[in-house]
């Protein structure tokens, strides 16, 4: 049990059981953590309840805590707002840390100023200028200023009119790029009127900007003031005939926030598309640290309490990923926001697109940082959010078990790498504690083997572990594992009659659709293994054959097996030999070849005598034993 300061005990005893948040802190009045809770007492009180074996995280929060400090507020949705801006501004360690991103560009327009400027900038102020960004492709945002400029006389001049000001325009104004405000050829008010059009164009509203200009047109050559209906009209042919300065994206119209997520262990990236009028006008993204130990919906409602909600512009209707626990929290907290998690339809696809990219990112980040050096397909992502996992499953291995009626057992080891097979990692077992059909205790058996064998060596292990089979073989696996004490690596297992997916802790399984890829990538390596453990059997079922057969012959070892074995192939071979070919191998005499060949073939042994030698015509008999047993010739 953890050991926690008696005043410590006594002070949370007596906390306000309302809403509000609350700050645990070390020996030197360092913030550890910031958290908000609907009853703080009971909040607190959790904490020093148990021992918190199951996160190592909070474990050892609470080994350093010395005190807390908590703030009451009159309702959740302010301790929400608060949570965010306490952690902003103290950054503990154990808190959700969002890494800024003010280092990514806007295009800001001054429109606190008499007559704004439009230009990039890298600093966002509170100064009343309008900001658009931030850009993470900085040539998306270069497209669209390029646009505003050819199709808007804005000045790109620094003067701060009408205070300051040049004495004769400058050579923008010869070449018509500006109507040169700076000596009074375009009034104040002309030049707001065309100000709010490039706002409404970097809003993404194109067709209301077009409207405009269409009337102001009309109403110049009504005029009869053909010069500027001149001017008007090749604005308007370049808003029709531009290219888009972001992608086109006609999903239901209407404006939207849609939020990616993808997540890898300890780091998490969130992606925010910024949609309006069903058209995708920027990509902005967050990289989330030291989220290990911390579930989904709390990563996102960090970011939407934190980053979202300080935006400069929302949407009033944001997508999710999933189901928010807080949902109504966050929607009290963001101020008239409604937050939608789609399951089917457009909604969704907008949120796989979102999702799509936020793994993109953080591939990226991964490979900047040289922890894997190859991508992870979009199947290996599919399957960490159908199971679940806070860690992508980059590599796993899977588990099968194969025999003869209960002879040769064997078992094989597959390995997949982001998606594909990586074969150097392949193994294979032979099973030494097993007799008979018993393929629960083979599984055990392989599983421990493996997993002892890659701690001994200080090789790393995977990241997800793949079972043929059902609950059984999935029970066997788990309990070798837990020997071991490496339950933290995810275990599944595969059915084959129903394509069934069993996960450890979950009574029902799941059930991933036929055309998923996720599903695919667990068939192609469940098919992977069972290939390499019946290949494997196969090997060594007809090398016991063949041993059994030529070892049962007597006088032959294993030293003439392996010589009759490398000359002729096969056992077959050995069989369809001639006694001179056998006989001419070092060890095999005319004889023995035809002993073997006898025995093989399950014929009689040939008796060869020689025959005699004729005898002389006058030479008696062998019968004679006078003759025989005399020294002396005749």
């Amino acid at each position: 049990m953890l050991v926690v300061p008696q005043d410590l005990l006594d002070k949370i005893g007596h906390l306000p059981d309302s809403p509000g948040v609350y700050l645990w802190k070390n020996g030197e009045g360092r913030v550890l953590y910031v958290g908000k809770a609907k009853r703080l007492r009971s909040r607190v009180r959790s904490y020093v309840a148990s021992d918190h074996r199951e996160s190592l995280k909070t474990r050892a929060l609470m080994q350093q805590v010395v005190d807390v400090e908590t703030i009451v507020v009159p309702t959740e949705a302010h301790a929400l707002i608060l949570e965010a801006n306490l952690i902003k501004e103290y950054r503990p360690r154990f808190n959700v840390a969002l890494r800024d991103d003010k280092s990514y560009p806007y295009i800001k327009v001054t429109i606190q100023e008499p007559f704004p400027r439009v230009y990039v900038t890298r600093q966002l102020q509170n100064d009343g200028g309008r900001y658009f960004g931030p850009y993470t492709d900085v040539g998306q945002m270069r497209r669209s200023l390029a646009v505003v400029k050819r199709i808007f006389t804005v000045r790109s001049c620094n003067y701060d009119l009408p205070r300051q000001r040049p004495d004769r325009p400058c050579l923008d104004y010869a070449i018509k790029k500006c109507k040169a405000p700076c000596v009074f050829y375009q009034t104040q008010e002309d030049y707001r009127a065309m100000i709010d059009e490039v706002l409404l164009f970097l809003d993404g509203k194109t067709r209301e900007v077009e409207r405009r200009v269409r009337e102001r047109m009309d109403q110049a050559a009504a005029n009869l003031d053909f010069e500027r209906a001149a001017e008007l009209r090749d604005v308007l042919n370049h808003l029709t005939r531009m290219e888009e300065p972001t992608v086109v994206l006609e999903v239901e119209g209407g404006d939207r926030d849609v939020i990616g997520y993808a997540r890898d262990g300890e780091v998490a990236c969130v992606v925010l598309l910024r949609i309006r009028g069903g058209k995708l006008l920027a990509r902005e993204h967050q990289f989330v640290d030291n989220v290990d130990a911390e579930e989904d919906p709390a990563v996102l409602e960090a970011y939407l309490a934190g980053s979202y909600r300080l935006a400069a512009e929302r949407s009033r209707n944001l997508l999710v990923p999933f189901e928010l626990p807080d949902r109504e929290l966050i929607e009290e907290s963001l101020e008239g926001v409604s937050v939608h998690a789609p399951q089917r339809g457009p909604r969704r696809e907008l949120i796989q697109l979102a999702e799509q990219n936020a793994r993109h990112l953080l591939e990226e980040l991964r490979l900047a940082d040289e922890e894997t050096t190859e991508r992870a397909g979009d199947p290996v992502y599919e399957l960490q959010r159908q199971l679940g996992l806070q860690k992508v499953p980059r590599s796993f291995v899977c588990f099968d078990i194969s025999h003869a009626q209960g002879k040769d057992t064997v078992a094989s080891c597959i390995w997949f790498q982001n998606g594909r097979p990586y074969r150097s990692e392949y193994r294979k077992f032979k099973v030494q504690s097993v007799e008979g059909i018993d393929d629960f205790a083979s599984m055990h058996e392989v599983v421990g083997r493996y997993f002892r064998r890659r701690r001994e060596e200080e090789k790393p292990l995977p990241d997800l572990v793949l079972i043929d089979g059902g609950k059984g073989q999935l029970h066997a696996a788990h309990d070798a594992l837990a020997e071991l004490e490496l339950t933290e690596i995810p275990l599944i297992s595969l059915a084959k009659r129903e394509e069934e997916v069993f996960v450890m802790g979950r009574s029902d399984p799941i059930r991933l659709s036929r055309r998923s890829p996720a599903l695919r990538m667990l068939q192609q390596a469940r098919d992977e293994a069972h290939r390499f453990a019946v290949t494997f059997q196969r090997a060594r079922r007809t090398a016991r054959t063949v041993t059994s057969e030529l070892l049962r012959i007597p006088g032959i070892g294993d030293r003439k097996r392996r010589q009759l074995l490398e000359a002729f192939g096969s056992l077959q071979g050995v069989r369809d030999a001639t006694p001179e070919a056998i006989a001419a191998l070092p060890g095999f005499s005319l004889t023995s070849a035809r002993k073997l060949l006898a025995t093989l073939n399950g014929t009689p042994v040939e008796e060869h005598t020689p025959p005699a030698a004729p005898a002389p015509a006058d030479t008696p008999a062998q019968g004679d034993s006078s003759i025989e047993q005399s020294d002396q010739p005749a």
